[in-house]
């Protein structure tokens, strides 16, 4: 049996910011009327967490620093006297190598890799994924063009950004943290399935995003005349803003 493997490069531009936060002495006495009452130490941009009385509570003050967002269908702002509006998308792979090892005709081989994006006073964004399918000289596996389960025995080169369970244990689905709103492409969404067209989109945000965590599930099936050697493919990320 002769040695496969593939090796996926993903080449990225990240843009990085660095924020500053100032501060200032407040006064501690507590806010308070004959029907409400505040327990922090002022009301608005400077107020602090859990401010609230019996009937109205604020769970948080963060419009100060640009922090709290507010949106509809047709329209979002970012809150706060201290708003950037300078749009900033922020783009980092942050596990990108992935080996097979052996491929067989008898299983399927499968590997990860992640990626984080944010952006900022934007509309949100679009990932596309462009690059071949694993090839070794003029032999490339084919790539999945119709959403389909794994078929081993069968040729087959294909990824999703969501956990599975076959044809094992990998991957999960976008990490949003707080802030986030990122998804992933419809074709590229069902456990378990997968697919493969270069220059698809991948995932989205349909406005402004805190950080989402992805992770790109790859898999390869061969047959058993599928050519012996080292095959191999570059993956490319490219990440637009969209206004």
């Amino acid at each position: 049996m002769k040695r496969h493997w593939w090796m996926g490069r993903v080449i990225i531009l990240a843009v990085y910011t660095v924020g500053f936060l100032t501060m200032q002495t407040i006064d501690t006495s507590a806010l308070q009327s004959t029907n409400f009452k505040f327990d922090e130490t002022s009301i608005g941009t400077s107020g602090l967490i859990n401010s609230g009385s019996a009937n109205f509570g604020i769970s948080e003050a963060t419009g100060d620093l640009g922090v709290g967002e507010s949106s509809s269908t047709n329209f979002q702002i970012q809150a706060g006297s201290k708003t950037d509006p300078s749009p900033v998308l922020g783009f980092s792979v942050t596990a990108s190598a992935t080996n097979f090892g052996i491929f067989t005709p008898s299983s399927a081989s499968v590997a990860s890799a992640t990626f984080s994006v944010m952006n900022y006073t934007s509309w949100g964004y679009t990932v596309q994924i462009i690059g071949n399918a694993p090839t070794n000289g003029a032999h490339s596996i084919a790539p999945m063009s119709m959403l389909d389960s794994s078929q081993p025995g069968t040729e087959q080169f294909g990824i999703n950004l969501v956990a599975n369970t076959s044809p094992s244990s990998i991957g999960a689905n976008p990490d949003n943290g707080q802030f986030g709103f990122g998804a992933v492409a419809s074709n590229y969404s069902t456990p378990n399935q997968y697919y493969y067209v270069s220059g698809d989109t991948i995932a989205q945000s349909p406005k402004s995003s805190g950080v989402t965590n992805y992770t790109i599930t790859y898999l390869v099936n061969v047959e058993g005349l599928t050519p012996g050697g080292q095959y191999k493919s570059d993956q490319t990320l490219v990440v637009l803003g969209t206004f």
